[in-house]
């Protein structure tokens, strides 16, 4: 039985992932400071640690545990909190993350899997869908930060041998996504209407994004598990999708006849980001299964049971 470490396991993404490792068999041992994560989300048959990833710490549980495998995806997920304080999104998201790195090198695990991030890493690209090989140019110190850990881990390839898998991810959404601030706009639109408070949409609502539903994201992260060969890829449906359409749809999928409101675009607000997936199809064998409609679907339903 393989044993399995995800950094940020308590988290949107990290429990999806959770269950599906602890469904293929594995043993699973998650590491989060909740700072984010909530323990609601914690699997019962996975071992939980709250601990930062900036614990000096951190060594006793890889020591204790020796993982097979290390999911990281523990990270100050906020753009613009990056922007308003880029030294405290550095020692998250860098310096934690070579301390995550530098654990997995120390106890030999097989294989490094990290989330990374789409279009705060290529900022306003003038090819779409964006593919892996176009220039990487972040706008924000979170996309900047990222960038540095992707650089690091082929660092550590090269000079240590440590394997790994780098999956840059566009706009993920469905169930368990946080709706407070730091959270995608869809979990915004549907707890607010929920809720039956107006959603306000930022500029025109003509700025697109690239959806991925978070249960297609989970079964990228087991692909990449299995992958030999270090490299990175886009995780992503390709589709390009406005936020009036979103508004739109969510507004559908509820039922109810809401309008739209806006306010002032926010300044540095990417425009269109669009990723390529062919990659990932092609090497990963991965493809993404829920197209936009039906992943709202489920996302509704999911905030209608627990909206409390």
């Amino acid at each position: 039985m393989a044993k399995s470490l995800i950094t940020g396991g308590a988290g949107f993404i990290g429990s999806h992932l959770v269950d599906l490792l602890l469904e293929k068999g594995d043993e699973v041992v998650i590491i989060d400071n909740l700072s984010t994560g909530n323990k609601v989300n914690l699997n019962p048959q996975s071992k939980f640690y709250e601990m930062d990833i900036q614990d000096p710490d951190l060594e006793k549980v890889f020591k204790k545990e020796k993982p097979d495998f290390v999911f990281h995806l523990a990270a100050q997920i906020d753009v613009r909190k990056s922007v308003e304080n880029p030294i405290e999104d550095a020692k998250i998201n860098l310096l934690g993350s070579v301390n995550v790195i530098e654990n997995a090198v120390k106890y030999n695990t097989q294989k490094f899997i990290f989330a990374s991030t789409g279009g705060a890493i290529y900022g306003e690209s003038e090819v779409l869908p964006t593919p892996e090989n176009y220039y990487e140019k972040p706008l924000s110190p979170y996309g900047v930060h990222k960038l540095a850990v992707e650089k690091s881990l082929f660092f550590y390839n090269k000079t240590q041998d440590l394997d790994y898998t780098v999956l840059r991810m566009s706009n993920v959404y469905g169930p368990r996504q946080n709706s407070s601030g730091e959270a995608g706009v869809l979990a915004i639109f549907i707890k607010k209407l929920i809720q039956q408070e107006q959603p306000i949409i930022n500029g025109d609502g003509g700025q697109t994004r690239d959806y991925v539903f978070v249960k297609d994201v989970a079964r990228a992260f087991i692909s990449a598990k299995n992958k030999t060969e270090s490299d990175k890829f886009n995780i992503s449906t390709g589709v390009e999708i406005s936020v009036n359409d979103i508004f739109d749809k969510v507004v559908s999928s509820l039922g109810i006849n809401t309008p739209k409101v806006y306010q002032d675009a926010r300044k540095g607000e990417q425009k269109r980001s669009c990723l390529n997936s062919d990659k990932a199809i092609a090497e990963l064998k991965w493809s993404p299964e829920y197209d936009i409609d039906r992943g709202i679907e489920e996302t509704v339903e999911w905030f209608r049971k627990n909206q409390s």
